[in-house]
């Protein structure tokens, strides 16, 4: 075709002799370079980048464009057997957030959907999956927008909270799974609703836990016992798994 190839050496910056130089004319010099991964990295957690990696007028702007993992929408999707103490944990976690983050933050909980959103939806499996796929849906719009949505819902099958990661995952948004893996016997227990009574006794049908199944996640990013963790526990755990990945800033206002 009459196009002739230009191929470039690699090329890593000398702090000796502050210059890009060829790595192979590096004759056992430490040479320096930043790549991709690591440049993304850096933006996300705001940390230095050395001027000989770019000038720092452009530096600026991509700091100004990137949004990093503490600027994304962000989904923390609680799912656990009814009466576990999804919502209980979930509302701390969003007072935590409203006092510590910059964005808006929205409780989604599976209780109220179902009142509002998902009327008139019985709880088949195929209605329960798309109860899942509306929360998923507007947990969705949320993270798009760059806000910050905490649901708690049973969600009891592995492939509609799938799919409610999918949705999220494709509006640009950070998706977290937290499985409140309270015990069925304890949760029988306290049975605020009486739910489990009436389950046990034939009154109610198609139950998690009881005549209907439950699928635990199999790779939750968090797990929360309330039979072995007292619930102010679980959100110090939950909030640290926040920070250590970078969902949530230590250098966000008020902090």
């Amino acid at each position: 075709m009459g196009i002739s190839g230009i191929f470039l050496p690699e090329f890593a910056y000398s702090p000796t002799r502050r210059q890009y130089v060829p790595v192979s004319e590096a004759n056992g010099e430490a040479l320096a370079g930043i790549s991709g991964t690591e440049l993304r990295r850096k933006l996300a957690n705001r940390e230095e980048i050395p001027e000989w990696f770019s000038p720092t007028e452009v530096i600026r702007i991509l700091r100004q464009a990137y949004r990093g993992a503490d600027r994304r929408g962000l989904v923390i999707w609680f799912t656990g057997l009814s009466a576990s103490g999804k919502s209980t944990l979930a509302g701390m976690l969003v007072r935590q957030l409203e006092a510590e983050d910059e964005r808006a933050v929205t409780m989604l909980d599976g209780d109220i959907i179902r009142r509002f959103l998902s009327k008139g939806l019985s709880f088949s499996r195929d209605d329960r999956d798309e109860n899942i796929r509306r929360i998923g849906f507007v947990a969705s719009l949320v993270a798009r927008h760059g806000g910050i949505a905490v649901v708690a819902a049973i969600s009891p099958y592995r492939q509609a909270r799938a799919e409610a990661r999918r949705l999220v995952e494709e509006a640009g948004g950070l998706f977290l799974e937290v499985h409140v893996a309270t015990p069925l016997a304890l949760c029988a227990e306290r049975d605020p609703k009486g739910l489990y009574a009436k389950a046990l006794r034939g009154e109610i049908k198609g139950f998690t836990g009881v005549d209907d199944p439950y699928e635990e996640p199999e790779h939750p990013d968090c797990v929360v016992n309330h039979a072995q963790q007292e619930p102010a526990a679980a959100l110090a755990a939950l909030m640290d798994l926040l920070h250590r990945s970078g969902a949530v800033s230590d250098h966000v206002a008020g902090r």
